[in-house]
């Protein structure tokens, strides 16, 4: 195991340098000036190259680029333009927000969609069946922001249950801060929730022709604790797969989500980037997205050690 850790982190940096790169050079080919944003309307051209080479966007592509690197390689992020401070800090500031998002919506998915999955997976080609693979096709099908524009006009302005946009902090009582997080986290649990019940009723209904199955059959075990026991834990490793595609997959989802329900994370912070032109902010976004994708992905592999002992690297 202890090599396994070692190749795959050998293997993140290059992935990362690749990931920095790209974003580097598309950001620059991308039309706009961020000094000119900077300046604002009244600027004079003057003003405008002033700005430029205090930011340093007046230097070559190559050499703006080994300058940025050698700051991340020291663990500097850069300074954000637009929020006049560092951008590590700012995602630091942001961090709880799109972390409790996150880690809300991915135990509501498994909660629901797993169960599902399984009961489906048990009644292979009845109505029950019918009507989840169906329900899952539904909610696969819907957009992002047309659920989540859904949940609010339905429980924010017709029913008045929840509120339709901010965030609590968790230091300001679990009870707040569960509150605002329930539509956010709904509209996005919806999607993967469809997505891994069909994955789970798919490796689930494929372990249940198995032999072991029959044999425990025969032998008289129930056939809940035969669903659980066997087919479902058999069924693990692909499970646990597209779990961990689905918390990799929330990245695009937040940013989203965050906007529709005005929570200050991440998400929220990447669109207010992007719109300010802000380069070293949208560049130490996506490095960190771009890590946690990495360690999302090398969790889920070393969670198959566990699911399956026959597995080794």
């Amino acid at each position: 195991m202890l090599n396994f850790l070692l190749r795959r982190g050998l293997a993140t940096a290059p992935v990362l340098l690749i990931v920095a790169v790209i974003v580097f050079l598309l950001l620059r080919m991308t039309p706009g000036d961020p000094a000119a944003a900077i300046a604002g309307d009244g600027a004079t051209v003057q003003d405008i190259e002033r700005i430029r080479a205090q930011l340093g966007l007046d230097a070559p592509v190559v050499s703006q680029f080994f300058g940025w690197l050698g700051h991340v390689l020291r663990g500097d992020l850069g300074y954000s333009y637009f929020y006049k401070m560092s951008v590590t800090e700012l995602i630091g500031q942001r961090l709880e927000p799109t972390l409790s998002v996150a880690a809300v919506t991915v135990v509501l998915t498994v909660l629901i969609a797993v169960p599902l999955g399984v009961l489906a997976a048990s009644r292979r080609g009845g109505r029950l069946d019918r009507f989840i693979m169906s329900a899952s096709v539904l909610g696969f099908s819907v957009p992002v922001f047309v659920a989540g524009y859904l949940m609010i006009w339905l429980f924010s302005m017709q029913l008045g249950w929840l509120p339709s946009q901010g965030y609590n902090r968790i230091g300001e009582g679990v009870g707040p801060w569960l509150r605002n997080l329930v539509l956010p986290c709904v509209t996005l649990a919806v999607m993967y929730a469809a997505l891994i019940a069909r994955v789970t009723r798919a490796a689930v209904s494929e372990a249940l022709t198995e032999d072991y199955v029959r044999t425990a059959r025969a032998k008289g075990i129930s056939e809940r604790r035969m669903l659980i026991r066997h087919a479902l834990a058999n069924a693990a490793v692909p499970i646990a797969t597209i779990i961990g595609l689905s918390v990799a997959g929330l990245i695009g989802g937040v940013v989203v989500t965050e906007t529709i329900y005005a929570i200050p994370g991440l998400g929220q912070l990447t669109v207010d980037a992007v719109l300010s032109r802000d380069y070293p902010l949208i560049q130490g976004i996506t490095l960190f997205f771009s890590l946690v994708y990495v360690v999302v992905n090398l969790l889920v592999d070393l969670s198959y050690l566990l699911l399956d002992p026959r597995i080794r690297y």
